[in-house]
């Protein structure tokens, strides 16, 4: 079993969108059994919160749902629990590291390392551009995919 979490700063938008692309991409190739995955947020601040609304609904208008979704707070328990943690940018990655105590194991990426594209994925809570996330989010989980099935 190959256990993914998917970390933002909030839980709300870019993480829940990955975790949910993520799931439906190993559902389409017949791996569900496979994979653990769920989504985290570094901060205290939308915790109970559901998937807000536009990344909601870009979610749906491919066809995938993320009802029951609420935002949570990552935990130091996690990095021993999950094989990899996947930041959304590199304050994620700073703030995923000092909750953990350190990466001695090697287990905190960025989600876009695994496309040919390394950098960033668009904050659509700062942009409003929910398009550019879902352009970032799918490539990389489908890069994150393609490593993990090598």
């Amino acid at each position: 079993m190959i256990k993914v979490l998917f970390i933002c700063h909030g839980n709300i938008c870019r993480s829940p969108m990955a975790e949910f692309v993520m799931k439906d991409l190993v559902g389409k190739a017949g791996l569900a059994g496979q994979f653990e995955i769920a989504s985290a947020a570094t901060s205290t601040e939308e915790i109970g919160n559901p998937v807000y609304p536009p990344a909601r609904r870009k979610l749906a208008e491919h066809g995938i749902g993320c009802a029951g979704k609420t935002a949570r707070q990552m935990t130091r328990a996690d990095y021993d629990h999950y094989d990899l943690l996947i930041g959304m940018d590199r304050a994620n990655l700073r703030n995923m590291t000092r909750l953990c105590g350190g990466d001695p194991a090697g287990k905190i990426h960025g989600l876009l390392d695994y496309t040919a594209h390394p950098g960033e994925v668009a904050d659509p809570w700062y942009t409003g551009d929910f398009e550019a996330t879902w352009r970032d989010v799918y490539a990389g989980c489908e890069g994150l995919l393609a490593h993990l099935s090598e």
